[in-house]
């Protein structure tokens, strides 16, 4: 990480510590917004020599024979081929460019690779988030120590961010609709042996009370989402609450149905690196979406801006009809997944001094498009690479913003990998309006998760 420190500052980029002190922007600075800069904070140019467009807008035209009803998109670029492929022989050429956790699972893996191709910038977001954005470059701060949003509206909360802790909550704010469906998810696990196993299945409900409108900025949680798992047999009728409030003090909060005690309890050990049971413990509670939570034990720094190569536009990984075509014996199908060229924003996080977590250093890579974490690394206690993630972002062209939860990990010490929250052929449904606050109550769980 120092070595690429060095490389952002050489750019002309920075580096920036979290501190103490988390104001809002200047109005002069905030003037690029909408210039050099789209209202949402990305680059609008391109790179030098064209390998990254400019941003026009983003993909709004919905590819022919698309069925909205299905929730499933198909791949508006399927008749693309690779650009070239990067593996363990020609890495060296490209390693500026590749994640660590990228260029681990080359050293670990011969069979695996990224195939680049042209890249597509295109997110779109609704014109209200984007000038709320605006507003929020002047209007919105963090509080206690970096752990809280104040005078945010629906929008963008930092769309020039200047520290760590700020770019982790537009990854947590980052826009996937009012709420949406995903009405046939699972989740796997590929075992040491190569062997692909359901760990649950179900029905996942998430939506965005922050981009409620109507609330006037006064939203008072970021997200909330409810699995109800029908699979396998031994979790069917099991079901999670989890709210993300926007006041630290509040934080995260989670309910638990099990069908064997018939109640709802509250389960206030789900949460930092509490195993994830919707993957079997193959990852933590805060792996969820690469990064969720609460952000209290980590110190983040703002490590600067650079070009990596990331899943992105993978279409045909996300929606893919048989998992068997895309979940291999050791990484996944490389010929599964589109990579592209993106400038994302590097944060590290270390863990904090007398704080406890199974992670000692973590490094997200946050796409300055739609402000999701498409990458991470994850070191162990002895500071090692263990656990590499990358989120398989599709752009929802029919209803603007992304779906960026199916997202996964590789265990370069047990040599296994899992998958959550993965539509293939049920697709994922992007909801018109925010359900009754009858269905979000933690008593609900019990109806919706008898058997």
């Amino acid at each position: 990480m120092k070595k690429l420190a060095a490389a952002l500052t050489g750019a002309g980029l920075f580096s920036v510590s979290m501190g103490m002190a988390h104001a809002a922007v200047g109005a002069d600075e905030a003037r690029k917004l909408g210039t050099t800069l789209t209202m949402t904070g990305a680059e609008k140019a391109g790179n030098k020599d064209g390998s990254i467009p400019e941003y026009t807008g983003g993909l709004t035209t919905a590819p022919a024979g698309f069925d909205k009803s299905s929730g499933v998109r198909p791949d508006p670029f399927a008749n693309e081929k690779p650009l070239f492929s990067i593996d363990a022989k020609n890495m060296a050429q490209y390693a500026d460019k590749l994640t660590e956790g990228t260029k681990a699972l080359m050293k670990a893996y011969p069979e695996f690779r990224i195939e680049v191709f042209k890249t597509h910038r295109t997110v779109s977001l609704p014109k209200s988030l984007q000038e709320n954005s605006v507003k929020n470059a002047t209007g919105a701060k963090l509080s206690d120590d970096g752990q809280s949003l104040q005078g945010a509206r629906a929008g963008v909360p930092f769309p020039i961010p200047k520290s760590g802790n700020e770019v982790m909550i537009n990854h947590i704010t980052r826009f996937q609709g009012v709420g949406f469906v995903v009405p046939r998810y699972t989740a796997y696990n590929v075992n040491a042996s190569g062997k692909l196993v359901v760990s649950t299945q179900g029905i996942w409900t998430q939506e965005t009370p922050y981009y409620d409108e109507s609330k006037n900025g006064a939203a008072t949680l970021y997200t909330r989402a409810r699995a109800n798992y029908t699979g396998p047999a031994r979790r069917a009728g099991e079901a999670i609450l989890s709210y993300e409030h926007i006041d630290a003090e509040k934080g995260s909060r989670r309910w638990q149905y099990l069908p064997g005690q018939r109640r709802v309890r509250l389960a206030p050990d789900l949460g930092y690196d509490t195993p994830n049971a919707s993957t079997s413990g193959m990852s933590t509670i805060d792996d969820i979406n690469l990064f969720n939570g609460k952000m209290d034990r980590f110190d983040f720094k703002l490590v600067g801006k650079k070009e990596f190569y990331v899943p992105y536009n993978a279409y045909r990984f996300a929606y893919a009809a048989n998992p068997e075509d895309v979940f291999g014996p050791k990484v996944i199908n490389p010929s599964a997944v589109r990579w592209e060229l993106h400038r994302v924003w590097v944060v590290e996080a270390k863990l904090k001094e007398g704080k406890r977590h199974i992670y000692s250093k973590r490094t997200f890579y946050v796409d300055e498009d739609s402000w999701a974490a498409l990458a991470s690394d994850q070191y162990d206690g002895r500071g090692q690479m263990w656990r590499p993630g990358f989120n398989y972002i599709t752009s929802n062209y029919d209803t603007g913003g992304v779906y960026s939860n199916a997202a996964g990990h590789y265990d370069l010490i047990a040599g296994t990998y899992s998958m959550n929250v993965w539509p293939g052929k049920g697709g994922v449904k992007v909801l018109d309006k925010a359900a009754p606050e009858s269905s979000w109550t933690a008593d609900s769980l019990s109806g919706a998760g008898v058997r």
